[in-house]
């Protein structure tokens, strides 16, 4: 199901209290490699066709296994199903997080895109995230509170915590039960697209990375809490993306996965099992055949 929608996005000014993050997502999109996936202008125009996202967690999930079956034939001999659902999830929770990430640090200005004012659409950057209608969540004392477009809010932590529950919530249960990859897995993807961009930009962006990312994750709390490990001014996640092999220079640098030792055949969220058979039950990655857990790592022996 297609929507094209006709929504004036409007020109960024001081006017708008949302005119430093959307320059700074145009500069964003002129030099990200494979384009931005959300639109500078986070406003749906009719230039193109769009897809509400709150089709994807429509039942019996059609759409949605559609999406994970085309990023599986991707990839050269394809993936394991849960390695495309897990990816697919990286990819639109990256674009849809990034916004919110970047206008709390920016200037503590917060763009909200609703669950059912939400739309995306397939793009070089995997999928394109916009919405039909954006609420701007600002801090009492804001030149802009109470005009209208914003809110008004005493915790914008309380407030990316619930865009995300309502906006990512229904898209994460149903990847889970389309492919067995746990929630608290996909949450972790998450937690790294609210981190990433403070990083990316910390040149541009106020405060140091080694503060502010810890401090955007505290102030979210539920479902981030705990999912990104901090040392200094890096951070490693927790929990398994299974989007990334983890041959040495094919991780990211926020990869869970143990380099060096005994340690490096394992998957370092519980560093015990590569994803062979005999995986212990409890295994938190994937609720699948345990010869499935991890089997999108290489270092567990089962390339793809």
């Amino acid at each position: 199901m297609s929507l094209t929608l006709f929504a004036r996005p409007g020109t960024p000014t001081e006017a708008d209290p949302l005119a430093g993050l959307r320059r700074l997502l145009a500069r964003f999109a002129a030099s990200a490699e494979g384009g931005l996936g959300v639109l500078p202008s986070l406003v749906a125009t009719g230039e193109q066709s769009w897809t509400p996202s709150r089709e994807l967690a429509r039942e019996p999930y059609e759409l949605l296994g559609a999406l994970i079956d085309a990023t599986a034939e991707r990839r050269d001999g394809g993936m394991p199903r849960h390695t495309a659902g897990a990816l697919l999830w990286r990819t639109y929770a990256y674009w849809h997080t990034l916004p919110m990430a970047l206008g709390w640090a920016l200037n503590r200005r917060v763009p909200i895109m609703r669950f059912g004012d939400t739309v995306f659409r397939l793009s070089d950057a995997g999928v394109t995230v916009a919405a039909v209608a954006v609420t701007t969540a600002v801090l009492p004392g804001d030149p802009h509170a109470g005009e209208p477009g914003t809110a008004v809010v005493p915790d914008l932590g309380a407030v990316i915590r619930e865009a995300l529950l309502d906006g990512q919530g229904p898209l994460v249960s149903a990847i889970a039960r389309l492919t067995g990859v746990d929630e608290r897995a996909l949450w972790g993807s998450t937690a790294e697209a609210l981190a990433h961009p403070l990083a990316t930009l910390a040149g541009v962006l106020p405060g140091e990375p080694a503060t502010t990312i810890p401090e955007l994750l505290a102030a979210v709390g539920r479902p981030v809490a705990g999912l990104l490990a901090f040392t200094g001014a890096t951070y490693r996640r927790v929990t398994c993306c299974l989007s990334r092999g983890g041959a040495e220079g094919d991780a990211c640098a926020s990869c869970r996965l143990s380099r060096g030792g005994a340690e490096g055949d394992a998957c370092a969220s519980c560093l015990s099992r590569g994803g062979v058979d005999g995986a212990c039950a409890s295994c938190r990655l994937s609720r699948g055949e345990p010869a499935d857990v991890c089997a999108s790592c290489r270092l567990a022996g089962n390339p793809f």
